[in-house]
């Protein structure tokens, strides 16, 4: 079939724009008849929008639903796959994190959307306290059940704009995980006011392969602004988001 991904019960494809929405249902329903697990196919008609990083998406075949339940690295996940933005290739980054947290860390997540990096993190790590600070109430909504459904209590759901919510919580953190949506604003400035000395700040740009040390430069030039000394740990692609486009990671301690 086309490009596509699946988030639990539902897949999301990408046809190609030239073909007929008849050969789109037969295709859709034998990928149903194929992979049992998914009940739902839905065509994704626009390109994730804005701060909230909501897609358009459209029924093909299988059940009428926008909701699914997903699971990874031990953790289940509700969500609606058009208001709230989540992406299965990330999978394997929510664990490689996770597993870096050390006992008795206190771990920040910006833009947490339903929570996937906090609860994982809040599964797989040995953090004393999780915070995920969301813009979407409606991605809150399902983060809030999400750490019910993972019978977890030491992950804080926090709903606003991470520029006048992160300030407010009492703590400071020793791991920061910026999985920040496609903007030109970095967000640097917040975390660097809320890090721990000798914290690690997790951050996620993206960039063509080309221009990638713009990364590092943009990282060096806000740690300059706030006035903080930092050490780069790593580098690393973290997933293709476009034609010859990159989500790069980049880890850093706070001096």
């Amino acid at each position: 079939m086309a490009n596509y991904d699946v988030v639990g019960n539902i897949a999301i494809v990408k046809f190609p724009g030239e073909m007929k929405q008849k050969e789109k249902r037969e295709i859709a329903e034998e990928f149903l008849k194929q992979h049992k697990s998914v009940r739902t196919i839905l065509e994704k008609s626009g390109k994730f929008k804005g701060r909230l990083r909501k897609q358009r998406t459209k029924w093909t075949a299988g059940e009428k639903t926008k909701e699914a339940i997903y699971r990874e690295n031990d953790c289940v996940f509700g969500l609606n796959v058009e208001s709230c933005y989540f992406s299965p290739r990330l999978s394997t980054e929510r664990k490689e994190i996770a597993l870096k947290v050390e006992k008795g860390e206190e771990v920040l997540v910006m833009f947490g959307g339903v929570a996937p990096f906090a609860i994982v993190i809040g599964k797989l790590g040995k953090s004393k306290k999780i915070f995920s600070i969301e813009l979407s109430k409606e991605c809150n909504k399902y983060a809030k059940e999400n750490v019910k459904r993972n019978k977890l209590s030491n992950v804080y759901v926090v709903q606003g704009d991470v520029r006048k919510v992160a300030s407010k919580i009492k703590d400071k953190f020793d791991r920061i995980i910026m999985a920040r949506p496609n903007l030109e604003d970095s967000f640097l400035d917040v975390a660097f006011k809320v890090i721990k000395k000798k914290g690690v700040i997790h951050y996620y740009g993206f960039y063509k392969e080309e221009e990638k040390e713009k990364l590092r430069e943009l990282i060096l030039r806000e740690a300059q602004r706030a006035k903080k000394k930092i050490k780069f740990l790593k580098i690393k692609k973290a997933g293709e988001v476009g034609v010859k486009k990159y989500r790069y990671r980049a880890d850093f301690k706070v001096d």
